[in-house]
């Protein structure tokens, strides 16, 4: 046979058994979702998780995790330690075990944990696999042990370095920048926030957090401590720290209910959105499932059947809906599933039937007594759901208004947006443009045959701030749905979204690049938050990046997007060079905004996505809230450059 048909031969010998690391490696998105900033992060995720598990077992009440300075990140916790004795099936450490074999561990054995946190099951032995560098060291029995690992390979087998009076796993790993290629530098809030996260959902537990890489204003290590004694009831209070509450204390209760530990804690505000968070064994089901069905359900009856009794819904003249009641709401919701069945595209959608029983029953009767014992404040809510019911009868009309402009043909598309010729929606993107200047701009310098632009005036209404009527009367936001072509919610579920006709999957947002852009650009995105999350879930929003600076010097220039670059380019470019400052997109002709900014090929798209839900839901509030103080803080400790007016 020739070496050509050799080449091409399909047979046995055509198929590789690619042993479990071996196969992350080559399919790292398969275990960890990307090999992105969300996948780099997910590694501290699953190594914590390990730790986590010993503290649900009730064998761990401290953990410890720095970022050192080589971007390396360790885990130290007090739990019992990873057994290092010799593995009768395996031949080898049961620490090697666990590090080495896809699916081992203790998770398993349901006389070690009951129920375990980590979302795909992978845990430890995936961070290795996809590690240039981990070490294992085990406090166990007196003894230190420790095994190292390059690219998920033993370099030894498990040995004693020396003796210890206390138990626990530290583990010590260096991301592979031949798989995480983009960046292996780890961001200190996002990691903050999982972290407090955790220690809200494991009450009793303590979590610290030092950052090696970077000191304080004293010259320590960067750092904090997350611990919380009441748990949930503490994590509302954190979530709506910036909104004002309607009733004085948090409605709490923590059970059995079904052999399914339950934890509920909620509060109403005077906003006007919903905030509800649920978790599975610490991990956060942004899509739902059985438990927050569960809890709707409960919730709706329970204060129905109450502002029924009491004769407050005699004069409405239409039936309240679930939605009503949950306006103004912040709730979370945590069972503990010892067999957690998750669905939905992302993994992270409950499927357990039993469970929405559970949590139905949980909350019945925690609102019940709730509603018995406070009077005052059970009139209060009703109130708040009236009001409500009416604003969604007044917003069913505005919502109309908006869909039938939406589904009409071409012609009822905005006068101002300047569609693309493209018909495929995946091909297609659209400029969301700050300013009619900028879009006349943006309109000569794009390539029509896939790029629309829609211009935008003015600052668009603050969401945060607007009852949801409000929000569909809106000139801009009317023309945002109706471009985008997507359908709202119905009488029944305000807040569903239909994402089977839009008509761009990439939605760009373009402002200039100053302070009144940036304000520009989060109003945009809190519009998106809270009434087109699935947008951003989805990964269709981005955030346009325009130059600051462009350096020349005789006929040769080029861009800068910080001052850093500036700096560098004033240097090469020597004496005689000269800086043009863009403080708006409005300043650049059509060629320059295209080839520093709409270009495919050169520019700069920063992807918006949400690594914390319950995070981004608090600094939504707090930036497009009423409470200013919170506001001021955030933006004297954020901004680089930063002008307050008092």
């Amino acid at each position: 046979m020739s070496e050509e048909n050799k080449k091409n031969e399909y047979s046995a010998d055509s198929i590789q058994a690619l042993e479990g690391m071996e196969h992350v490696r080559m399919r790292p998105s398969m275990y960890i979702g990307d090999v992105g900033t969300r996948g780099l992060h997910h590694l501290v995720y699953e190594v914590v998780d390990n730790s986590i598990d010993e503290a649900m077992a009730g064998h761990c009440d401290t953990i410890d995790v720095w970022m050192n300075e080589d971007n390396s990140i360790s885990v130290l916790d007090n739990g019992r330690g990873i057994p290092v004795g010799i593995h009768k099936k395996e031949g080898v450490s049961a620490l090697e075990v666990v590090m080495t074999k896809i699916g081992a561990g203790g998770k398993f054995d349901k006389d070690s944990y009951k129920v375990s946190g980590g979302l795909h099951g992978v845990g430890v032995s995936c961070v290795n696999a996809l590690s240039n560098l981990l070490t294992a060291t085990v406090y166990i029995n007196g003894e230190i042990w420790e095994q190292e690992y390059r690219k998920g390979k033993v370099m030894y087998p498990a040995k004693p370095i020396g003796k210890t009076d206390k138990n626990g796993t530290m583990v010590t790993f260096l991301p592979d920048d031949t798989i995480f290629r983009d960046s292996i530098v780890y961001n200190y809030d996002t990691l903050a926030a999982r972290l407090r996260e955790l220690a809200y959902l494991n009450k009793g537990l303590t979590i610290s957090l030092t950052d090696r890489r970077h000191k304080d204003e004293e010259g320590n290590d960067v750092s904090e401590i997350f611990h919380s004694t009441e748990g949930l009831p503490e994590f509302i209070r954190y979530l709506d720290a910036t909104r004002e509450q309607l009733t004085a204390n948090v409605i709490s209760m923590e059970g059995e209910k079904n052999g399914i530990p339950v934890e509920v804690a909620m509060v109403y505000n005077t906003s006007y959105s919903e905030n509800l968070h649920s978790y599975v064994n610490n991990i956060n089901t942004h899509e739902g499932g059985t438990h927050l069905s569960g809890f709707r359900r409960g919730l709706t009856h329970t204060l129905k059947k109450y502002a029924e009794a009491s004769g407050m819904l005699s004069k409405l003249k239409f039936d309240v809906a679930g939605d009503d009641f949950r306006e103004g709401l912040t709730a979370i919701i945590s069972v503990k599933v010892a067999e957690p069945q998750f669905e939905g595209q992302t993994k992270t959608k409950l499927g357990n039937r039993d469970v929405s029983a559970a949590v139905s029953q949980a909350v019945s009767e925690m609102l019940t007594d709730y509603l018995e014992e406070n009077p005052d404040e059970a009139k209060v809510i009703v109130q708040k759901v009236i009001l409500a019911a009416q604003a969604r009868h007044a917003a069913a009309k505005a919502r109309e208004m908006v869909q039938r402009k939406t589904v009409m043909s071409i012609g009822g598309l905005p006068g101002k947006l300047s569609d693309c010729s493209e018909q495929d929606p995946a091909k297609c993107e659209v400029f969301l443009v700050e300013g009619d200047s900028a879009g006349g701009t943006a309109k000569q310098g794009r390539d029509r045959k896939f790029q629309a632009i829609l211009p935008l005036r003015g600052k668009i209404l603050n969401v945060e701030k607007a009852m949801q009527h409000k929000v569909f009367e809106n000139e801009e936001i009317r023309n945002m749905f109706t471009a985008l072509g997507v359908t709202i919610g119905t009488e029944e579920d305000s807040k569903a979204l239909n994402l089977s006709k839009l008509r761009y999957h990439k939605i760009v947002i373009m402002c200039d690049a100053d302070v009144d852009g940036s304000h520009i650009a989060t109003l945009i995105l809190t519009f998106f938050y809270r009434y087109m999350k699935e947008l951003i879930e989805n990964g269709h929003i981005y955030i346009a990046a325009p130059p600051l600076y462009l350096v020349k010097k005789g006929a040769k220039g080029e861009y800068a997007w910080n001052d850093d670059q500036r700096d560098v380019l004033m240097a090469k470019y020597g004496d005689g060079a000269k800086i043009q400052r863009y403080k708006g997109l409005g300043e650049m002709n059509a060629v320059q905004l295209w080839e520093t900014t709409m270009d495919p090929e050169f520019r700069t798209l920063r992807k918006i996505v949400i690594d914390s839900d319950a995070e981004a839901d608090r600094v939504f509030s707090m930036l497009m809230g009423d409470e200013v103080p919170p506001r001021r803080e955030f933006i004297e400790k954020n901004a680089a450059y930063a002008n307050i007016d008092a």
